[in-house]
């Protein structure tokens, strides 16, 4: 084995992320202990939720520590165990991504099936970027065939999949936004009724050009603006799934929106959070639909892929920008 490199945390971000809050480590191989694994990492994961692990505050999962390796989602073969039911050359999913060797507790990695789908596919859609979009819309959000859904940030990894699922499981219209002009073509073969570019005008203006009949069901990635205008456009008892706030991930200042949050009471509408980690329940279900969607080539996927270990808080800052089409993954 040769050395090992890893990504630690060097200071703690204000505001957006830069390169200098990362710090690339060269340490040893570790070597395992009963009931664990050294796996040599493949792809892994960046993620908008890792921005908030970098701030030192309470949150439902603990911050990342400074001078430390971060980690995340990761897909690698076995190189040596100690662990019984893993063998070297056995490929795994696990969360101790952000290093190319990981020294993985037993209980903590899945095997996985190279032969049944790509590796890769296990971070994304048949991972838990799939699960977060299966389990938001059809659990969180309870969306029913017949429905409108809007989807923000749609062309990200789980966008794109809420937006496929929505059409497969008989949504009537499924509107997305997204930010170029790329991702809004991209959006359009995916099956979804519209799309818009948030940038071309309001968000409202747009959403109500896209969905003149409200919305059911939203799908909240972004917060902000988006989250304002889906209140408005949304019909009575419409519920929201909130997934996630990217625009407000770097922002220094509380939002400005949304401002109309009394409408709820009038039109009887459900804003629900939720985490993927609530709903494993739903794995089992999710793998097998999805599984087959994908081998009767009803559902697409988008990967932007970004080579070696050092790239990584590139990647990352990318993604925090933008900058990928579907799932951001870092090849080591």
């Amino acid at each position: 084995m040769t050395a090992n490199r890893e990504i630690h945390l060097a200071s703690r971000p204000q505001g957006w992320p830069t390169a200098d809050n990362f710090r690339l480590v060269e340490t040893e191989v570790p070597t395992p202990r009963p009931g664990q694994l050294v796996v040599r990492n493949r792809f892994m994961s960046v993620d908008p939720y890792m921005r908030g692990r970098m701030n030192d505050v309470k949150s439902y999962v603990p911050p990342f520590a400074l001078d430390a390796p971060l980690d995340g989602g990761a897909v690698g073969e076995v190189v040596a165990s100690e662990a019984e039911g893993f063998a070297p050359g056995d490929v795994v999913l696990h969360g101790l991504g952000w290093r190319e060797y990981a020294l993985v507790d037993a209980k903590g990695a899945r095997k996985v099936d190279p032969d049944l789908a790509p590796v890769t596919a296990y971070l994304g859609v048949l991972g838990m970027t799939g699960l977060t979009a299966y389990a938001g819309l059809l659990d969180v959000a309870a969306m029913k065939p017949g429905e409108t859904v809007f989807v923000s940030g749609a062309a990200g990894a789980v966008g794109s999949m809420v937006g496929q699922i929505a059409k497969l499981r008989g949504a009537a219209r499924v509107v997305g936004s997204a930010g170029s002009p790329a991702k809004v073509e991209r959006l359009r073969a995916l099956g979804f009724d519209a799309a818009f570019d948030y940038h071309d005008g309001p968000v409202r203006d747009q959403l109500r050009a896209a969905a003149p009949d409200g919305v059911d069901v939203y799908f909240d990635n972004v917060g902000g603006e988006h989250l304002e205008a889906a209140i408005g456009a949304m019909n009575l008892h419409g519920r929201a799934a909130i997934c996630g706030m990217i625009a407000q991930y770097n922002a220094t200042e509380p939002p400005a929106a949304p401002r109309n949050l009394a409408l709820l009471i009038g039109k009887r509408l459900t804003l629900r959070g939720f985490l993927v980690g609530d709903h494993g329940h739903l794995r089992e279900q999710f793998v097998q639909e999805m599984a087959g969607w994908l081998r009767d080539g009803r559902i697409s996927y988008d990967e932007t892929v970004v080579d070696g270990i050092e790239r990584a808080p590139e990647a990352f800052l990318g993604l925090l920008r933008g900058e990928n089409l579907g799932k951001m993954l870092v090849r080591l």
